[in-house]
This record gives structure tokens, sequence and C-alpha cells, in this order.
């Protein structure tokens, strides 16, 4: 009977926008007196939270340091982001299932079920509408399961103050209510107290740092009242002590084996999505950076420049750094270059055989290799289209760190110790130099702070530690989903009109990448194709393109046409045409025209 009730619940759920408010089959039909009865009843129904609300492929979100063969609406800019009649992100239902939840709480006869649940539940109706705010500011705030005949369907959209303002209510509750690491067995792949704080710390910290950098004023609280309450999530779970980073001593392949393993670390991830061969639940991390068909994805060259020396000093402040060829430019680097990229030397994890860069499979050249599996993983079939199951991180330790050492930068409340126990643990994993905060603001790095690689409006007596801590935060969390958000909590839009080119190389000839002494590339000009059957091919010109025609960098998207980022526009996403017909009361984004008069 359960099982025909959660499916009933599912089909109830299919419509999206207004609708998903309207038209349901009676609650009261469906559930009479025999459900939401039990701690039972509330985990079954819960469950869908995990599938509905998580981010199960943060892997290949394109920003302006993660891109693909077909660039993304975003970073095309101009016309090719239009306002949708429909969708376009503005969909309620997993809400209306989490609200239907706390409506029918009161019925579970376990008081400390019902409590639990009720936490469970707030925590993802904050996280909900954190993405809510994130792309379209302010949204209408509902807290209640809404039926066709309930006025409040039709109200405008609510304050980001008063939303943030209620997510706070739901993460506090949150946090008080759910379980420790140590009462949910299920740890990491539930959520738990830890996991709460986490969302917390995440979400204020951008709240704060959007507040500021687009200079944002609101009736209520102030962009430092975030982050205050963005340290104080943080600090309380690094004080915690029930997290760590992962760390084996082996800082050549510490980084990489994090994110490769079948089973999340439960000591530094937080809360992660569980995939599992025998189960199967797949993704599609691997296949996407081995097969031509699933996107081509490479770093550009921007942010491999970004990475520092070994030795801690600015790969940039190197001689001839902008011609380096490739086997050069990767030489004593920051471990986790060749742990997120392949470089000279790399192999698949459990496996001998050296692996040089495929350009046939990477539009820059820079070929990623996070969430790689072993071959032998998911039955021998990882390399196959969804069919990785390498659990994938949600919060992890690292994250948290990088929040906290972020919000005091911009609070001017950093010290030199909070570095130590944030950013410097995190180096330590890759045995990197640590990080100097009189050092930085001394002397600030001008390839973070240039127009053409990095960002032009941070200043001020902290700006030499903020931009180093964005530059941690870019390397250590590449491809877990959070560039493109964090430029638009800094203001940071023009990033995306940057460059995002690849590998530098010097003209033809043929280019040994991957450090064995036998050529892996060879370019080419004119009518004769060389014969070299082991290795890559390429006519320069045709099929691959150099910024300078016969030499330069690899310039895959040269022909394709991109628009400046729109300041006024682009920060937030439009209000689908087809919700504002039917909510008059919805007024649009500045900047998106959509023909509607109100």
């Amino acid at each position: 009977m359960k099982k025909n009730i959660l499916l009933a619940f599912t089909l109830m759920a299919a419509l999206s926008s207004c609708n998903d408010w309207l038209d349901k089959t009676p609650l009261s039909d469906i559930t009479e007196e025999n459900y939401f009865r039990t701690e039972t009843d509330l985990q079954l129904f819960s469950n869908n939270f995990y599938n509905t609300i998580l981010d199960k492929s943060p892997y290949d979100q394109q920003s302006d340091v993660y891109v693909q063969q077909e660039l993304s609406d975003e970073l095309l800019g101009g016309s090719n982001r239009i306002v949708p009649a429909s969708g376009g992100g503005w969909t309620w239902t997993a809400l209306r299932n989490v609200n239907t939840l706390l409506g029918n709480i009161d019925k579970c006869e376990d008081e400390e079920a019902a409590v639990k649940y009720s936490a469970l539940a707030r925590f993802f109706r904050a996280y909900f509408y954190f993405d809510k705010v994130k792309r379209f500011g302010d949204v209408p705030w509902y807290d209640k399961e809404l039926f066709s005949s309930d006025e409040e369907l039709y109200k405008a959209r609510d304050s980001r103050e008063l939303v943030m303002t209620n997510m706070l209510a739901d993460i506090d509750y949150a946090i008080e209510n759910l379980p420790a690491k140590e009462e949910e067995t299920s740890s990491p792949f539930r959520v738990n107290r830890w996991a709460a704080l986490a969302l917390k710390a995440r979400f204020c910290l951008y709240e704060g740092t959007y507040r500021k950098y687009h200079n944002v004023s609101l009736d209520g609280h102030d962009y430092a009242y975030y982050l205050e309450q963005a340290v104080k999530a943080a600090e309380e779970l690094i004080n915690g002590g029930k997290y760590h980073l992962y760390s084996t001593g082996n800082p050549e392949e510490d980084y990489l084996m994090l994110f490769a393993a079948e089973d999340a670390n439960p000591d530094e991830y937080i809360l992660a999505i569980k995939f599992d061969y025998g189960m199967s639940l797949y993704h599609n991390a691997t296949a996407h950076t081995l097969v031509p068909t699933q996107g081509r994805p490479g770093l550009p060259r921007k942010l491999i420049n970004a990475y520092l020396m070994k030795d801690g000093t600015p790969f940039t402040d190197r001689a001839g750094w902008e011609k380096m060829p490739f086997t050069e430019e990767v030489k004593d680097r920051d471990p986790r270059l060749a742990q997120t990229v392949r470089t000279p030397g790399y192999h698949r994890i459990g496996q001998t055989e050296i692996l040089a860069p495929d350009l046939s499979v990477s539009v820059t050249g820079y070929q990623p290799v996070k969430f790689v599996q072993d071959p032998t993983a998911s039955g021998g079939q990882v390399d196959r289209n969804d069919r990785s199951t390498c659990d994938l991180p949600v919060f992890r330790y690292a994250e948290v760190l990088l929040n906290y050492a972020e919000a005091k930068a911009e609070l001017g409340t950093l010290t030199q110790a909070d570095l130590d126990k944030t950013v410097n643990m995190i180096r330590d994993r890759v045995a990197m130099p640590h990080l100097d905060m009189a050092a930085a603001n001394a002397n600030p790095d001008s390839y973070l702070s240039s127009a053409e690689y990095g960002y032009t409006n941070v200043t001020g007596s902290n700006q030499g530690v903020i931009l180093e801590i964005r530059r941690e935060r870019a390397i250590e969390l590449t491809q877990e989903g959070f560039r493109f958000d964090d430029l638009v909590r800094w203001k940071a839009g023009s990033c995306v009109n940057q460059s995002i080119t690849g590998m530098y190389f010097p003209g033809a000839g043929e280019y040994d990448l991957s450090g064995d002494g036998v050529t892996d590339v060879v370019l080419y000009t004119g009518d004769t194709k060389p014969d070299k059957k082991d290795a890559q091919v390429y006519k320069i010109g045709s099929d691959i393109v150099l910024t300078e025609g016969e030499s330069g960098y690899v310039d895959y998207h040269h022909n394709i046409s991109r628009t400046a980022f729109n300041e006024e526009r682009d920060y937030l996403y439009p209000i689908p045409i087809n919700e504002r017909s039917l909510n008059p009361n919805l007024t649009q984004n500045p900047g998106w025209n959509d023909g509607l008069s109100f």
C-alpha cells in the first residue's frame, strides 16, 4: 500500500510552475488515515527530496574556468539568453512536496521522528530557496501546501530579505534538531546537523558577498550580518572536530583519490550523493572526460596559469610564461594541477600506461581527470556513458574552511591564525607552502587583479588575501558546481568575457605531451598529412585552430560569436513568460524584455 501511495505522490508532482499547485488529487483521497503516521512513512516520503533538490552533475557545469565543445548560454551571452516561455528554473514541485510533509507531520505518532523529519524538511526548504534566490533574486515565499483556491498562488514576489530571514529560521531549526553525525548512521548520505551548518555557511557567505559587491541595501540585515552568520556556522562546524581533510600523507595522489573513490570519505564529505553499481545508480563524470561525444570538456589556460609554483610563487611571475609550452608550464606546480588535468606522467588509477592529453576529447587540451575512476570500477564499464559510480560531494569540509576564511576576509577580521586553520590546512594536504596574509596584502598578485585574467573590483587593505582565497577556491573546488555562482556574488561577470583558449603551440611539429619521450601530437601545415599512426595528427587551421594562425593558443571557439556579459541583466535569470501571464503580480527581473507590460 505504501509503495502505491508513494507512486501517487510522484505522479502528483509531475507538473511545474503555477500549475504545480492546481488540479491536484486531494491529499485526503491519497492518504486517508494511513500515511505520515510512522517514522518509516516520513523517511520514505522525504527520500525523494535528496533526488529532486540536490545537484547530481556538478562536474559538468560550465563557467569561465571550465568549458565544453558547445558553450553554455551564459558564456555565449547576448540573444542566446532569452526569456523562456516556461521552465527556466521556475519550478516548485519539490517545494510543494516539502510543505506537504511539514503540513502533515503532526499526524506522526512518534514525536521524536516528527521533530527529526520537520528539521530535515526545513533543511531542504532552505536549500530549495537558496537556489531560487541565487537564480531569481526576489521570489514568493511559500511555507505551506497550496491548492487551486488559495489566493497566495497569485501573490507578488517577496523580497530576498524576507526569504533569507525565513531560510535562516528554517536552517537554525534544522541545526538544532537534526541528528549528530554519530546518530545518523547513514552519514554522509543523509542530512545531519553538520550538513545544516555547512548549508548555512554557504548561503550566508553568498548573500553577504552578493550584497557587498552589488551594493544591495534592504530593510533588515546588512551584508556584514550575513557574513557574520557564515563565520559562526563554519566556525561551529570546524570547532566541532567531527570532520577533517582526507589525507594519507601522499600529496601527489590524495586530492585525486578523494574524488575517484567508490565510497565517499566520511571524514571530509559532510553530505554526499550515493552512486552504486549493484543498485544501477550512475552518473557520467568519467565518460564526460573520455568520450568525444560527451562534451569534450577542458580547463582554459586562464585557470592553468593561476596554479602556483610548488614553491608558492606565482607561475605568472616566471619569464616567458605567456608562451610556455605544455610540458614546461606544468612542471613544478601545485600538485593539484596534475590531479585535475592530464600532465606528463599521468596514468589512470590502477594502471601503468602513460597517457597524453587527448585533444580530440578536450577543446582546450587541458583534459580533466577529477572524478575519473579506475577503469575496472563499475564492473569494468566505468568508461561507458553514464556508468560512473564514485559518490559525489554536496558539502565537503574543504569548502567550509574556504567559506570561513573568505567571510572573515570580507569582514576585515581575518587573521593569520584563521588562515592557518583553513586555507593552509588545505595546502598542507598537497604539501604547498602556507599563505602569508601580510605578504599577500603587501604585494597583491597582479595576474589575479588584472582585467584580462582576474577581478578588478577587489580593493582595500585585504585585497591581496581575498584574491588568494579566490585563487584557492577556484583550484580546490573546480568541477564542484560553484564557479558561476561565485562570479555572480562577486559581481565579476567580466570574467565570463575573458579568454577561453587552451594550450600554447609554437607552430607545426611533433610534441611529446606525456613526457615519455614518444611523440603524442603532430601539428602540420600544407596538404601532406604526416604518417604518424600512434600520434594525434592535426592540420593547423582546420583540425586545430591557433590564435596567431600557425602558432598560438588552441582556440576551438574562435568562430563562435560571444556577446559581453550584460552587467545590467545577467546576474539574475528571467521569470518565464507563462508564469507572468498566469500571475500578473509577478514582476520581471531588470533588463529582461518578455513583451509583457506588467
